[in-house]
């Protein structure tokens, strides 16, 4: 993104919260892509079905998220070049190609959730029919161009108030709720079954796919550049440290709200022996009569709105990132967030009229089951990158951390096969 790189001053003078303050927003953009639409879907399916059994799901997925993350935050800064032009700059044309191909189906998979998302929200707060809802979305293009001609740090505000909102909206919600804290504690703990049951292990990887975002990968190395850190090894150095500090905290946001969906959706709908609700709608209905508070599903609706829109604002701008690194494409700006946003918009706008209301969760999840299908072509190449010692000089994964990401990244291949497996065989 030319038009905000190193737009953002960071402070010279030493104090600890005045350079966390100028470093913090690039996390946040980051982290909304953590608590999107889709991650609704397959934590209402995982809570209602399996109780609080995939909370370690969520867990482990955020864990890997603030590694890769991290990774992502250091790449950026230190070769100056986000994770789409590194991939250009550093495979041949054709391997280039074909990864660009798979983010651009992991992006439409993602605006898929985030659209529909969107669109439900507004048609259960304000009567909107499906179709016209999936079509107001577009209008985010002119929301983020209003708001990045303002400036950068105001776009991130922004999406850092919604967040608050969604936040405060769950907060209430647990309280309502009164989930079991015992068995909230021990949901953390994984179980062998997750593995073993092909039908957690389906939710459990929709999940997985919900929460490590391939996209936010090529985001989060584009956005850290916005920052105007020293060009020095120690000005690189604080950067990373504070740039890491920033997603880390961020993405506890996520990991707090993501829980609290499941938790809802268990000691609401499974402790009841409501097992079946996996649609949004479906739970949206279900919440004010069964929690006795009328608030309750307006709340519910209000964050999924605030969700949605804040979604759709960072997916536009991660398509940009990756249109630009990959194929070099020189747009203005307004012309690369529609073509963006219209890769999502119009299969958005077929499957909203051809499924309707009925079936819009099922591709929730199956979109999130997508973007876990393509994390490997953006975690692999992530990994190789940083661990590069000629591409990174002083600043490559050490043994320790280059163990761990190749570890995180071997799982979540080897989850993928896994699913694949079940799914042909049907068991």
């Amino acid at each position: 993104m030319p038009e905000v790189f190193r737009s953002i001053a960071v402070p010279k003078d030493r104090r600890f919260w005045r350079k966390l303050g100028a470093f913090s927003g690039p996390g946040y953009l980051v982290a909304v892509g953590y608590m999107d639409p889709g991650n609704w879907a397959t934590d209402l399916a995982g809570g209602s079905q399996f109780g609080y059994t995939l909370l370690s799901v969520i867990l482990l997925s955020n864990v890997m998220a603030i590694l890769l993350q991290a990774l992502a935050a250091k790449l950026g800064i230190v070769t100056g070049s986000d994770l789409a032009q590194a991939c250009r700059n550093q495979y041949p044309r054709e391997v280039s190609f074909l990864l660009w191909i798979a983010c651009e189906l992991a992006i439409i998979a993602c605006d898929l959730a985030e659209v529909i998302g969107t669109a439900i929200a507004l048609q259960l707060l304000f009567g909107i029919p499906l179709v016209w809802g999936v079509c107001l979305t577009a209008l985010d293009v002119l929301l983020v161009l209003l708001l990045q001609q303002r400036g950068f740090r105001l776009l991130e505000a922004f999406i850092i108030a919604l967040l608050i909102v969604i936040a405060g909206c769950f907060v209430v919600e647990i309280a309502l709720s009164q989930p079991a804290i015992g068995a909230v504690m021990r949901g953390f703990v994984p179980t062998p079954e997750i593995v073993t049951d092909p039908a957690m292990l389906y939710i459990a990887i929709g999940i997985l796919g919900a929460t490590v975002m391939p996209h936010n990968l090529y985001l989060h190395s584009a956005v850290v550049q916005t920052r105007a850190f020293e060009q020095t090894d120690s000005g690189k150095q604080e950067a990373i440290r504070f740039a890491t500090l920033d997603s880390t905290i961020a993405l506890m946001l996520a990991l707090f709200i993501n829980a609290a969906i499941l938790i809802l959706a268990a000691a609401t709908f499974h402790a009841a022996g409501r097992t079946d609700v996996a649609e949004i709608q479906d739970a949206y209905q279900l919440l004010t009569p069964m929690l006795g508070v009328g608030l309750a599903s307006t709340l519910f609706g209000v964050a999924l709105l605030a969700s949605g829109q804040n979604s759709t604002l960072t997916a536009t701008l991660a398509g940009q990132i990756v249109m630009e690194g990959f194929l070099r494409i020189r747009l203005p700006a307004w012309q690369r967030r529609l073509l963006t946003r219209l890769l999502a918009i119009v299969p958005a706008v077929v499957v909203a009229a051809l499924y309707g209301q009925s079936g819009t969760t099922r591709l929730l999840v199956l979109s999130q089951v997508v973007l876990s299908m393509q994390l490997p072509f953006a975690v692999v190449p992530l990994v190789a990158f940083t661990s590069n010692r000629a591409l990174m000089g002083r600043f490559a994964n050490g043994a320790a951390l280059r163990w761990s990401a190749w570890v995180i990244a071997a799982v979540i291949t080897g989850l993928n096969a896994k699913l694949l497996l079940s799914l042909a065989t049907g068991g």
